[in-house]
């Protein structure tokens, strides 16, 4: 059956893979994106393609979102800040991009009856200690004073609202929190570790690892996070859950920047800048972030697909200009 898919942040970088893998399966997409931080380069692909369609504007503008939802079978929202680096700059944008841009999702898939799946985030975990991170662990945040944590607690509030929803209103919503996804099309501009590193290392320049690099996180590629959106929106067992989405391979930054230079041949050396330089005084960090991946498993059979060495060779391609 052909649907109508609607995807808020369509133009970034998950999105437009997601766009891609429903166009072909057959379905018709409409991205809405204020390109902010998403780019026409990133569906350059598909911008011309008969069933795909781009709407320029932000999800908090009402009129806009209301006709869009009325108008499409399913609503997959990943309209958000984007990295660390933008999240630390721009806490105001970061709160009012999320908690409205979700609340108008929310409240216009309600008055429509459509089905919505809203993506989260691990950043939920916070200063979490127990590992691996489980959907019904306790939640252990930083303190107000510390900018980061507004993007936490934004996605924290999100998922209440759309579990509310789910009560309440009787509204088919699943929430996905998603691990650490890397792959193609990713920038290294707000922050993120893996595309920085590819890039540092063809260009033989030193790998730069913010704190001592012994911060463990674990990498899913955004092919097998697109597999897994779209399959959980259709799981009628996972409406009213929220569920963990990335790798449980886990790997020390240190060793992530060993693994890039080897895969990529890079006469590279590896240099330390404290959080302090990078995102100024207070920042906090995780030290690990591994997902507990027992309910994806159960409810979808979820299985990445995806190794580490096949994601970097992946990110190395993308860069060279080769895939």
């Amino acid at each position: 059956m052909v649907m109508k898919v609607l995807i808020t942040g369509g133009a970034g970088f998950v999105g437009s893979h997601l766009a891609e893998l429903l166009l072909a399966r057959g379905d018709r997409v409409v991205a809405v994106d204020d390109l902010s931080t998403g780019g026409r380069e990133n569906i350059a692909a598909i911008d011309h393609h008969k069933n795909f369609q781009l709407v320029v504007g932000s999800v908090l503008d009402d009129d806009l979102i209301d006709p869009l939802v009325r108008d499409v079978d399913l609503v997959f929202h990943l309209a958000s800040t984007v990295g660390v680096r933008l999240v630390v700059e721009n806490p105001l944008r970061t709160i009012k991009t999320i908690v409205r841009g979700t609340e108008a999702l929310l409240d216009a898939a309600q008055r429509h009856r459509r089905r919505i799946l809203i993506t989260s985030s691990s950043e939920v975990y916070g200063k979490g200690s127990r590992v691996p991170f489980s959907e019904s662990d306790d939640v252990v945040l930083g303190p107000t004073t510390i900018q980061r944590w507004s993007f936490a607690a934004s996605k924290m509030l999100d998922e209440f609202m759309a579990l509310a929803h789910w009560h309440e209103t009787q509204l088919p919503v699943v929430c996905a929190r998603l691990f650490n996804t890397v792959g193609p099309r990713q920038t290294g501009r707000y922050g993120m570790v893996f595309p920085q590193f590819v890039k540092q290392a063809l260009a033989q320049e030193a790998l730069t690892v913010y704190g001592d690099g012994k911060q463990t996180r674990c990498f899913c590629h955004v092919a097998d996070v697109t597999d897994a959106l779209v399959t959980l929106i259709d799981c009628t067992q996972a409406l009213g859950r929220v569920v963990n989405i990335g790798s449980d391979q886990e790997i020390s930054i240190d060793e992530l920047a060993r693994r890039v230079i080897g895969r990529t041949s890079a006469k590279s050396q590896i240099v330390h800048v404290p959080y302090e330089q990078a995102y100024g005084v207070g920042y906090e960090d995780m030290p690990r972030r591994v997902p507990d991946l027992t309910l994806a498993r159960e409810l979808i059979a979820y299985r990445p697909r995806y190794d580490l060495d096949s994601i970097i060779d992946s990110i190395v391609a993308y860069q060279r200009g080769d895939g």
